[in-house]
């Protein structure tokens, strides 16, 4: 099969997962075609995600007469289901999460994208993530374009689940794919009961590159790595304030943020009003290979995060021997057991996120390190990338011919 992937902007640092399946797919067998509404210009550092970008064909790249005549033959090619599509687009604009021309625009790129994918001959399509990327999938396959699948990761899927018309979505994918038991039953929660068999548990996976490395002692320091974009949601803010808190009870811990974001001023305002710049300090955005090197000259990962789907940042960690300190939400529990391979703590709760670091601080490395390995285990019989890549696979070859082409 000829199988395409589109993303809304590929590649980026945070979704490196996307470039990992896709090159696992390939490893397998598949022959990926690669497309993006955008991306070229995205600040990334990581070999990998350039080479990703050389290959990637971005819709926005496209010039407006370009557009035009795509838009013009496809409608010449087939009225009425230009037509039809069309008009569906304006129905879901109407009560969309963005204003209603944004669908139009949708629409018009599922015509480039219907016309790359038949030039292609691609057989079917996957994206990431339940949001515009895949209302351009469902409107190109309703102009007579390939099937497609997504990939739902929650949280931002299920917060505006109708104004981003999922339910309408899953009926029209071939199969949907939820990362984590978590996420499938909140699928379960917003789309129809007829299309529950068509939702699959496939794990956001690793490679063995990364985590089949020379072990590295876990450090005699308390010293926590958090990888994340620093923004709201990952819990940066209160990560400071819990420090804080302990430096006030004569506790300190060194703390490294690794990553970037928009609310990077306001957490080193944070930092310096605390006077915690001797113990924390903030990288910018770093490569694959530096968060690796980050992770192993900690002794644990601490992510605060309010709302997740299930970070891969968790799977890296524990895939480096390193128990992890986060909140149980999502599907975090499934994968990180409290006590057993880290700390579990409800999030958005500071009191409780200084106890877990506390009792990161209270246990001898020795006991660390067998946390580190337990976690090594589990993540590595979850989150292979080559034997998830494998389950999509196999539902690729699922599909029954008319699904195709």
């Amino acid at each position: 099969m000829n199988i395409a992937y589109f993303v809304n902007q590929h590649p980026l640092v945070s979704t490196s997962f996307i470039r990992r399946e896709i090159n696992a797919l390939e490893r397998n067998g598949c022959k990926v075609f690669r497309t993006a509404i955008r991306g070229w210009l995205s600040p990334v550092v990581d070999p990998g995600d350039m080479r990703e970008r050389q290959l990637t064909r971005y819709i926005m790249q496209v010039g407006g007469f370009a557009r035009i005549s795509t838009i013009f033959r496809i409608f010449v090619q087939q009225p009425a289901l230009f037509v039809k599509t069309a008009l569906c687009a304006i129905k879901l604009g109407f009560r969309a999460e963005k204003a209603f021309f944004y669908s139009l625009i949708y629409f018009s790129h599922a015509c480039i994208l219907r016309d790359w994918y038949t030039r292609e001959k691609i057989d079917h399509v996957h994206a990431h993530f339940g949001t515009n990327s895949t209302e351009v999938l469902m409107y190109c396959k309703l102009l007579g374009g390939p099937s497609y699948s997504f990939t739902v990761h929650g949280p931002e899927e299920f917060d505006k689940n109708k104004l981003i018309h999922l339910k309408e979505k899953v009926r029209h994918a071939s199969f949907v794919i939820a990362i984590s038991a978590f996420t499938k039953s909140q699928l379960f929660r917003w789309v129809d009961f007829s299309d529950w068999s068509k939702i699959h548990e496939v794990h956001c996976g690793l490679e063995a590159d990364f985590y089949n490395v020379s072990p590295v002692p876990i450090p005699e320091v308390h010293r926590l790595v958090c990888v994340g974009r620093l923004c709201e949601q990952k819990g940066q803010m209160l990560l400071v304030e819990a420090i804080a808190l302990l430096a006030a009870r004569q506790h300190k811990v060194e703390l490294v943020l690794a990553g970037d974001g928009e609310m990077r001023a306001e957490i080193e305002a944070q930092i310096r009003k605390h006077r915690l710049e001797s113990q924390i300090s903030i990288t910018g955005w770093i490569t694959s290979a530096q968060v690796r090197e980050y992770m192993q000259h900690s002794s644990a990962m601490i992510l605060p995060s309010f709302a997740e789907g299930l970070p891969v940042v968790i799977m890296e960690a524990m895939a480096l021997k390193r128990p992890v300190l986060t909140t149980y939400v999502a599907g975090i529990p499934e994968l990180v057991v409290d006590g057993i391979t880290g700390w579990l703590f409800p999030a958005g709760d500071v009191e409780a996120l200084a106890g877990a670091i506390q009792g990161f601080m209270e246990t001898p490395v020795a006991e660390l390190s067998a946390m580190g390995v337990r976690g090594y285990e589990r993540v590595i019989a979850r989150h292979a990338v080559d034997t998830e890549a494998q389950k999509l696979i196999a539902l690729f070859k699922s599909l029954p011919s008319h699904q195709t082409r």
